[in-house]
C-alpha cells in the first residue's frame, strides 16, 4: 500500500516522453497535455480509441463482514442490489444532503469492495462509516487505473485477454489477465464511448500501457491527455467534482436524482437530501456558445440583464465546430433553446442551452 501523500503514477516517464510537463490533480502529477494535438486525441477517442492514465483517482479496498453495510452507507445507490462482478456510480453526501464527492463502488465478491473516487471527501466519510464495524479500509496507490475508450476498444482488447469483453455488460467487471498480466477490467469510463478501465499493479501497468500503445497504433489508438478528457466528457454531459457539482448542490440540483435510492437501509445524508427534493436551486446545462474558442470558465450568464448562472466547464470541440460548456442556471431558465448572454474578462457573447448530452444524446455508444 502506498501512502496518500506524494502520489505518483509509475507511468510518469511515459507521459514525459510524450511531451507532458505534468500537473497536479488529486495529489498526483498527471498528463494535462502531450506534444500531440489534443484534437487528434479527440478524434482517436471518437473513431478508434484513446488511452488515458487515470491513476489519479483514489482507490480504496473495503474488506470484511461489514463491508457491504459500510459501502452501502456512503453512497446513494442500493449496494445490496449490486452483486459480485458489478459496480455502481453515485454521489457521496454530507449530513446536510449535499454532494461532497462521487464514486464508483465495485463488488469484487467475498465481502470485498473497491471504492474509486475523486478529489472530494469520500475517504473521510468512508472512515466515519467504518468506525466500530468489522472491516478493514486500505487506500492502495500501488493499484493503477488506465482507461481505453472508443469504438475500437472492445475488439482490440479482446485479442489480448481471455475475458469476453464483447459480452461484458455496462458497469460490470472481471478479474482476468491482459497481455498475460493480472488485471481487473471494468466496462466503465468517462468519454461518451464504449470503453474499459483497466486496474493493475505498478509492476505490470507500464508493460500493459506500452503494449496498448505499440499494438494499437496501427489501428489509430493513441495516448490521450486530460485536456482531451475534458473535451469528451463535456460533450457527453459528464460532471466533474468540484466544478459541475459542489457541496452547495444537492443531487437533485445537478440531475443525479436517478441515483437517489429509496432503499430501506439508511445512508449518509439520505433524509436531508430527500427533504431537498422539489427545492432545486439550479440546473446543470450544456451551453452552445457563440464564440470561436473555449471560454476561460467563471463567466456569468444573464437573461435580459438579470444574472441567471455561471460557466463551469468550458471546452472547444473541433469535431462539432462549437465552443461548449457545462454551466449552472437558476431553475426556470434551463429549457433547451433558451438564449443567454455570456460575460467575462475579454468576452461578451450569446449562448444557447442545448440538449444534453450534445454527443450521442441517446447514449447508444456507451450502453449498447
Amino acid at each position: 500500500m502506498a501512502e496518500e501523500g506524494g502520489r505518483h503514477s509509475v507511468l510518469e516517464s511515459r507521459h514525459k516522453a510524450l511531451g507532458s510537463d505534468l500537473g497536479d490533480w488529486n495529489g498526483m502529477e498527471v498528463a494535462w497535455d502531450y506534444a500531440s494535438n489534443p484534437e487528434d486525441e479527440h478524434d482517436a477517442v471518437r473513431t478508434a480509441a484513446g488511452l488515458f492514465d487515470v491513476s489519479g483517482l483514489r482507490k480504496t479496498f473495503v474488506r470484511g463482514a461489514d463491508a457491504l453495510a459500510v459501502v452501502d452507507h456512503i453512497i446513494t445507490r442500493d449496494m445490496t442490489r449490486i452483486g459480485p462482478g458489478r459496480s455502481a456510480y453515485g454521489p457521496n453526501l454530507t449530513e446536510e444532503g449535499t454532494i461532497c464527492d462521487d464514486a464508483i463502488i465495485f463488488n469484487l465478491g467475498g465481502d470485498e469492495y473497491l471504492v474509486v473516487h475523486g478529489s472530494g471527501q469520500c475517504m473521510a466519510r468512508l472512515q466515519e462509516s467504518a468506525a466500530g464495524k468489522d472491516v478493514t479500509i486500505e487506500f492502495d496507490d500501488d493499484l493503477h487505473d488506465i482507461s481505453l475508450q472508443g469504438p475500437k476498444a472492445t475488439a482490440f482488447l479482446d485479442q489480448h485477454t481471455p475475458a469476453d469483453l464483447a459480452g461484458m455488460g455496462y458497469f460490470h467487471q472481471q478479474e482476468t489477465t491482459l497481455f498475460g498480466h493480472p488485471v481487473i477490467i471494468s466496462r466503465t469510463g468517462y468519454s461518451g464511448e464504449r470503453g474499459y478501465e483497466i486496474f493493475s499493479r505498478a509492476e505490470f501497468i507500464t508493460d500493459i500501457w506500452d503494449q496498448i500503445v505499440e499494438k494499437g497504433a496501427p489501428e489509430g489508438i493513441m495516448p490521450c491527455s486530460f485536456t482531451c478528457l475534458d473535451k469528451i466528457r463535456v460533450e457527453a454531459g459528464l460532471l466533474f467534482y468540484p466544478y459541475d457539482m459542489t457541496e452547495a448542490n444537492s443531487p437533485w440540483d445537478v440531475g443525479l436524482g436517478w441515483a437517489m435510492s429509496t432503499k430501506g437501509a439508511d445512508y449518509r445524508g439520505r433524509d436531508a437530501a430527500m427533504a431537498l427534493k422539489g427545492k432545486e436551486k439550479i440546473a446543470v446545462v450544456t451551453l452552445d456558445i457563440d464564440h470561436g474558442e473555449a471560454l476561460a470558465g467563471g463567466e456569468t450568464l444573464s437573461i435580459d440583464g438579470a444574472e441567471v448562472g455561471v460557466v463551469n466547464s468550458p471546452v472547444y470541440s473541433h469535431r462539432m465546430g462549437k465552443s461548449l460548456a457545462l454551466g449552472h442556471v437558476s431553475r426556470g431558465n434551463e429549457a433547451v433553446g433558451t438564449k443567454v448572454q455570456v460575460a467575462g474578462e475579454g468576452v461578451s457573447c450569446s449562448a444557447t442551452i442545448a440538449a444534453s448530452p450534445i454527443h450521442d444524446p441517446e447514449k447508444t455508444r456507451t450502453h449498447s
